[in-house]
């Protein structure tokens, strides 16, 4: 029987500082943004979630991934209403993909 890990131990490692500095430019646009429309705080809750994960004395590559995915898949919900308050999502969701190497 082959012992194969896990999907998500399998996937190259996320380097932590460059998704902190993702997170740093995307909450400060974040502010800039006056929607207080529920898809965009769902936007806010995944930054601030993936925040707590990068604070944690447990770091776990998989949990960053997840929570770089969320904030991708909230970009999603909130394009419109992010692209008219002048929040450049696309090129956090470029930014998000080329960090997963998507």
């Amino acid at each position: 029987m082959e012992n194969r890990k896990p999907e998500a131990d399998r996937a190259p490692d996320i380097d932590l500082k460059e998704v902190e500095r993702l997170l740093a430019a995307l909450e400060q646009d974040l502010r800039k943004v006056q929607s207080g429309s529920k898809d965009m705080q769902l936007l806010r809750d995944e930054v601030e979630t993936l925040k707590n994960v990068l604070n944690s004395p447990v770091r776990r590559h998989h949990w960053v991934r997840d929570g770089l995915h969320g904030i991708r898949q909230g970009f999603e919900n909130v394009v419109d209403s992010a692209v008219a308050e002048g929040l450049k999502a696309s090129r956090y969701v470029a930014e998000i993909g080329r960090i997963l190497g998507m």
